[in-house]
């Protein structure tokens, strides 16, 4: 199966695309590009406030806390 060399980009855009599309023009009728290009600017601005760096892969597994400590005592051998 062929996979194209930049596909991990299309993959981002495609997912920048889906948020646009659900905070611009979800439920929305607009009668010109003007209003288009402002809802699209709107809902930019309010997605920018909200970034965060993307992650890649899963983050690192935090500690478990532990139910029992068992300490160990070394004794040195004695005559």
């Amino acid at each position: 199966m062929f996979i194209p060399v930049k596909a991990c980009r299309l993959n981002l855009a495609e997912g920048w695309w889906r948020l646009l599309r659900k905070a611009a023009f979800a439920g929305q009728a607009f009668a010109d590009a003007t209003e288009i290009a402002h809802a699209a600017a709107v809902a930019t601005t309010q997605l920018n406030t909200h970034a965060h760096p993307w992650i890649w892969g899963r983050p690192p597994r935090q500690p478990r806390p532990l139910r029992r400590k068992f300490v160990y005592l070394l004794r040195g051998t004695q005559n």
